[in-house]
C-alpha cells in the first residue's frame, strides 16, 4: 500500500468510524501527541483529551464536500492535535472556573473554531497552489524547517543568502495572493 493509499485508508476509517483504522491512528500518532502535550505543560489525560477532540474535529472537517489533505494524514492530524492543545493552554490561562457552566457551549465553540481554521487552511492551500512551482518547493522545505544550507543543496542555489532572498520573495507572493482574496477580508473580520 502506498503512502497516499494508507493516508486515504486512515481518513476513510475516521469518517466511517472503522475501529481498526482508528486504532492504527492511535498507534502511530498518540505517542507523538503524548510527548508533545507532556513537554508543553500537559499530562497523559490531557493528551487523551486532545486526541479525542482532534478525532472529532477532523471527522467533522472531513465530511465537508471540498475537504482534502494535501500533506500526509499523520502530519495533518498531528498539527490538528497541536492546535487543539495550544487552544486548551491559551483558554486555561484566561478561563474562570465555574462548576455551573455547561460544557456543550465549549464543544460548539471548538467546532466553530475548527470550521474557521479549515476555511483558513483551504484559502492557504488554494493560494499556495497558485504561486510558481519553484516557490512551492522553496516554501515547502522552509515550512518543514529545513535549514537554509540544505534547501540550497536540494534546490541547487549557490548560497544560503540566495535561499533567504527566495524564501522572502515567495512568502511575499503568497501573502499578497492571500490578502487579495475576498475571503481573507471576511476571515480577518471574524
Amino acid at each position: 500500500m502506498t503512502n497516499k493509499e494508507y493516508d486515504n485508508y486512515l481518513l476513510k476509517s475516521l469518517i466511517e468510524g472503522d475501529s481498526s483504522g482508528i486504532v492504527e491512528i492511535y498507534k502511530r500518532i498518540y505517542p507523538k501527541v503524548l510527548r508533545y502535550v507532556c513537554s508543553h505543560d500537559g499530562a497523559e489525560d490531557d493528551a487523551k483529551d486532545v486526541m479525542q477532540k482532534a478525532l472529532l474535529l477532523l471527522s467533522t472537517r472531513a465530511q465537508q464536500k471540498e475537504f482534502s489533505i494535501t500533506t500526509s494524514f499523520e502530519g495533518y492530524f498531528f498539527t490538528t492535535c497541536k492546535n487543539v492543545w495550544r487552544r486548551e493552554v491559551k483558554q486555561s490561562r484566561t478561563r474562570v472556573t465555574n462548576d455551573k457552566v455547561i460544557d456543550l457551549i465549549h464543544e460548539e465553540r471548538e467546532i466553530a473554531l475548527a470550521a474557521y481554521e479549515q476555511e483558513k487552511w483551504v484559502l492557504f492551500q488554494e493560494k499556495i497552489n497558485q504561486i510558481s512551482e519553484n516557490c512551492r518547493k522553496v516554501l515547502k522545505l522552509f515550512f518543514n524547517k529545513l535549514p537554509y544550507s540544505k534547501i540550497a543543496d536540494e534546490l541547487g542555489y549557490a548560497t544560503e543568502n540566495t535561499v533567504r532572498q527566495r524564501v522572502f520573495k515567495c512568502k511575499s507572493k503568497l501573502k499578497e495572493a492571500i490578502r487579495s482574496d475576498v475571503r481573507y477580508k471576511e476571515l480577518k473580520e471574524l
